[in-house]
């Protein structure tokens, strides 16, 4: 299935976006400390599909390696961003349009992020 353009916001409103994706290709949840701690549950979008629609002045950004957006206002992670530029990491939660059934349908991956191996699941994945 082809990319269906998807439209986000943060709880307050003061950032949206818009983006490309293909939820049937698979979203995935991690187990670093910041996915663990925020339950962040992502779809990797092409930068070419992401456009910010309003409030970059709003966003914060936490990290070093691995850059993630929030609203300063209302604390709603929005997406992430590799510090190398070629991926955008979009939190499904933040999908305004998203049909609910698509989400659950959706194949979920799991990473092991907490041990930077981005390849493989983590021994346990009930809790993410």
């Amino acid at each position: 299935m082809p990319s269906q353009t998807y439209h986000g916001s943060c709880d307050c409103g003061k950032v949206r976006f818009e983006v490309g994706l293909d939820l049937d290709a698979g979203t995935f949840k991690c187990n670093c400390k910041i996915c663990w701690k925020g339950r962040f549950w992502g779809a990797v979008a092409q930068p070419d599909t992401f456009r910010l629609l309003s409030g970059e002045a709003d966003l914060t950004v936490y990290g070093d390696r691995r850059r993630h957006h929030f609203c300063r206002y209302c604390g709603i992670k929005l997406f992430g961003r590799g510090v190398d530029g070629v991926r955008i990491v979009v939190s499904v939660a933040a999908l305004d349009d998203a049909d609910p059934k698509a989400l659950v349908r959706a194949p979920v991956r799991y990473v092991d992020g907490l041990h930077d191996n981005f390849k493989a699941a983590p021994d346990f994945t009930e809790h993410l």
